[in-house]
C-alpha cells in the first residue's frame, strides 16, 4: 500500500484520546493531521502543535473555499481538518490520525469510505465524570456541558468501526488494541482487492 490510512479516533472529553494518540506516533508509521480551531490556547497549547488557531472569520473562509476536510462546532468553536495537511500526510505513506468530533467523523466517512472511525472511550460514564472533575480545569457549568454532549455523541455510536476502552492506567493498552485494529484492517480482502493481479506478477 502506496498511501497511508486516514484513522479517525473519537472519544468524548476524559477519553484520553491525547495520550493514547502519543503512543501511536512514537511508533514511527503515524502522523498527526493538526486541527484548525477558533478557540483560544489553553496555558501550554502552541500553535501548529496542539491546534492552528485562526480567527473565526478566517475558518469561515477556508470553509466556502473547499479547504477544510471536514469541519464542526462545539462548545462555541469552530474545529476542523485542513484538507491540503490530510493529503500530504497520506502521500507519505504513513498513516493518518484525525481525533475529530463525531460530526466530523461523519463527514469523513461520506468523503473517504476507506477511513477507519475508532470511538475511544473511559470505562464507563462515571469514570468519565471523575476524570473531568479530577482535572479541576473547569467550571460546573462547562463539565455538565461535556457530560451532556458525550450522550449526544454516542447515539452515533454504531457509525463507527471499532470501539476502544481506555482504562486508567492502561492507555499503552489501549493503543496497542488500536494498532491490532489497523494490521488486521491492512490484511482484510477488502483492502486487497487487486491480490491476484500482483501475485502473478
Amino acid at each position: 500500500m502506496n498511501k497511508g490510512l486516514m484513522i479517525v479516533i473519537s472519544g468524548p472529553a476524559g477519553s484520553g484520546k491525547g495520550t493514547v494518540n502519543a503512543h501511536l506516533l512514537r511508533t514511527g508509521d503515524f502522523a498527526f493531521s493538526v486541527s484548525a480551531t477558533t478557540r483560544a490556547p489553553r496555558p501550554g497549547e502552541i500553535d501548529g502543535v496542539n491546534y492552528h488557531y485562526i480567527t473565526r472569520e478566517e475558518f469561515l473562509r477556508r470553509i466556502e473555499s473547499g479547504d477544510m476536510l471536514e469541519y464542526t462546532q462545539y462548545c462555541g468553536n469552530y474545529y476542523g481538518t485542513p484538507l491540503k495537511e490530510a493529503e500530504e500526510v497520506l502521500n507519505t505513506g504513513k498513516h493518518l490520525i484525525l481525533e475529530i468530533e463525531v460530526e466530523g467523523a461523519r463527514n469523513v466517512k461520506a468523503r473517504y469510505p476507506d477511513a477507519l472511525l475508532i470511538l475511544l472511550l473511559p470505562p464507563s460514564f462515571a469514570v468519565q465524570e471523575q476524570r473531568l472533575r479530577g482535572r479541576g480545569t473547569e467550571t460546573e457549568e462547562k463539565i455538565l456541558e461535556r457530560l451532556a454532549r458525550t450522550r449526544e455523541e454516542l447515539g452515533f455510536a454504531d457509525c463507527y468501526d471499532y470501539v476502544v476502552y481506555n482504562r486508567d492506567g492502561h492507555d499503552q493498552d489501549a493503543a496497542g488494541e488500536i494498532l491490532s485494529i489497523l494490521r488486521a484492517e491492512q490484511c482484510s480482502m477488502k483492502r486487497n482487492r487487486d491480490i491476484v493481479n500482483t501475485y502473478f506478477n
